[in-house]
């Protein structure tokens, strides 16, 4: 008898990522395709469409190669969010994808945001959310403005996941949650907010949960009859993945980009924060910080060495006054500051800071950067957690992971699939075959952890007053910034 399986897919910031599990969670497989970004213009970041498709195929035909893939029940997808494909009627791409880091929309943002009033975000959402550039109504705006007859053309608007879906079965759908900042707290869209745009009504998807059956692979595919469920955006994917579903749980995803997040019922409007609506009794605050991988990435090429070994090299840094202060903001900053103008910097260099001091700075400025998400999210959720869960690529490095507890104050527990928002898309597959029992089950039941990080109360006071002078950073750069 065939092994029942299940694939999950992960549509990111830098890669397609993919992993194949039975109904037990063993890993069975792991596919990854990178995907370049293009920023042909300071502000804009691109991709192209084609290039998350060559992944998704590239994953299930690599599986199908590899594996006995007859017992297999269902593939689950998610993706980056806030960032969007224009499609016509046929579902070609119009224009190449603007991804959530593109900035070119702010001064439409900016007249929408205008345009409501904190009151009816709290209403509409729960707390009072932004309209920042990386929103589907900004980016409506702007294209309208800018393209007015790739507008006019234009059918539907998607998210990277639900293009996927349309390019795998035909089907046009997402989810609530990836609508964030569009829909209320029943999961409906806003049509008082979605009125501000014209058309933006119609070119938004239709919407159904997580686990709904968009269709079955299309015929000469990979896979070709297998459901393809709607599944979630990254940070859900990856908040399953790393095993938070149950009021109370944490997470820390950390990405090209890090998202901190608490799951709990008590709502208190909090500046920053982000509100999901209610999924079967799930209600996530997340704070998504603008940069995490991509920060390290960025001190990786100057240095002329990998990711890995700067990792490496940071952590063998000692704590000190040699360790400059820096500023992540290389492409502004989102939650809590949600300041685009914001840039990054390094303070207080000395003649010791070298190569391994710039690279702790590097590490411990995107912990501070967590620290100040953080802090929001505990007021908004009124929770103070015992423990946080970590998954994504940047769990990887033991002495980041310890960074960031020493940081946070807090055991940071680690996920052992580092493709984190993969294995929580392939848990809703799994939900929509009827594999595992309720979500808290299989997320329970699939979801394996490594290790444990606690905080080194040495080094408390050390990190105290570094935040506070980072937090102080920011605000004497802030007249700079907007001036430059």
């Amino acid at each position: 008898m065939a092994k029942i399986t299940l694939i999950g897919l992960d549509v990111g910031t830098t890669a397609t990522k993919a992993v194949l599990i039975d109904e037990a969670g063993e890993r069975l497989a792991a596919f990854a395709h990178p995907h370049a970004t293009s920023r042909p213009q300071e502000g804009h970041a691109e991709q192209d469409p084609r290039d998350w498709m060559a992944g998704v195929l590239g994953a299930l035909d690599a599986f199908s190669q590899g594996h006995d893939l007859s017992g297999l029940k269902a593939i689950g997808i998610c993706s980056q969010v806030n960032s969007h494909v224009f499609v016509d009627g046929a579902g070609t791409p119009l224009l190449p994808a603007i991804i959530w880091q593109d900035g070119r929309s702010a001064p439409d943002a900016a007249a929408l945001d205008g345009q409501v009033s904190a009151d009816q975000k709290i209403g509409w959402f729960g707390t009072p959310m932004p309209i920042d550039a990386s929103h589907a109504l900004s980016r409506m705006a702007h294209v309208r403005r800018m393209h007015p007859d790739i507008y006019a053309r234009t059918r539907h608007v998607l998210a990277p996941k639900d293009y996927c879906i349309l390019q795998l079965t035909g089907a046009v759908l997402s989810d609530p949650i990836a609508a964030v900042g569009l829909v209320d707290g029943r999961g409906d869209y806003v049509a008082e907010l979605l009125a501000l745009v014209p058309r933006a009504a119609e070119l938004l998807p239709p919407l159904a949960s997580f686990t709904t059956i968009a269709g079955t692979v299309r015929a000469g595919l990979p896979c070709a009859g297998v459901p393809v469920v709607v599944g979630a955006m990254d940070a859900w994917g990856g908040m399953f993945g790393v095993g938070v579903v149950a009021n109370g749980d944490a997470m820390y995803q950390s990405g090209t980009s890090d998202v901190p997040g608490i799951v709990s019922s008590t709502i208190v409007p909090t500046p920053g924060v982000i509100l999901f609506p209610p999924y079967e009794g799930v209600v996530m605050h997340a704070a998504p910080t603008q940069s995490g991988g991509a920060a390290l990435g960025w001190i990786a090429g100057v240095l002329g060495r990998t990711p890995a070994e700067v990792a490496a090299l940071g952590a063998s840094a000692t704590p000190g006054p040699s360790v400059p202060l820096f500023l992540p903001h290389l492409r502004g900053e989102r939650a809590p500051l949600w300041d685009s103008a914001s840039r990054g910097v390094f303070a207080r260099l000395d003649p010791g800071s070298g190569a391994a001091e710039m690279a702790r700075a590097v590490m411990e400025g995107v912990a501070y950067a967590g620290r100040w998400a953080f802090e929001a999210l505990y007021r908004s959720a009124a929770v103070d957690p015992a423990v946080i869960n970590i998954g994504g690529g940047g769990s990887l490095s033991d002495g980041w992971c310890q960074i960031r507890a020493d940081v946070l104050g807090k055991p940071l527990r680690r996920c052992v699939a580092p493709e984190s928002a993969a294995l929580g898309a392939a848990i809703l597959a799994g939900q929509a075959s009827g594999i595992g029992g309720t979500l808290t089950e299989a997320v329970r039941q699939l979801v394996r952890y490594d290790r444990v990080f606690e905080p080194n109360g040495a080094v408390a006071g050390y990190h105290a007053d570094r935040f506070g002078h980072y937090q102080a950073l920011y605000a004497d750069l802030r007249v700079f910034n907007t001036r430059f």
